[in-house]
């Protein structure tokens, strides 16, 4: 389960950083009608690099404040591939 602080609305999609323990993400799609957080979910899974279906909604359908399950990855490794390059 991964933390998230998602902002809708934004010029792209980014994952921004972490923030405290959350990871701060922008998604282009409105915060409408669940657009927002369909964007959330496939722009993790291709930033992840895992199938779409790997990543789905756990808390948070109406918050900015969500947290993300993702299948087949422990946090440690989401941190990891998340990590900017050294």
């Amino acid at each position: 389960r991964l933390p998230v602080k998602a902002i809708p609305n934004a010029p792209t999609d980014k994952v921004v950083g972490w923030v405290g323990g959350s990871l701060k993400v922008k998604v282009h799609a409105p915060a409408l009608d669940g657009r927002a957080n369909d964007a959330l979910c496939a722009f993790m899974a291709q930033t992840l690099g895992v199938p779409k279906g790997a990543v789905a909604l756990a808390q948070g359908a109406r918050s900015r404040l969500k947290v993300l399950e993702i299948r087949g990855m422990t946090l440690a490794e989401v941190r990891a591939r998340l990590a900017p390059p050294s």
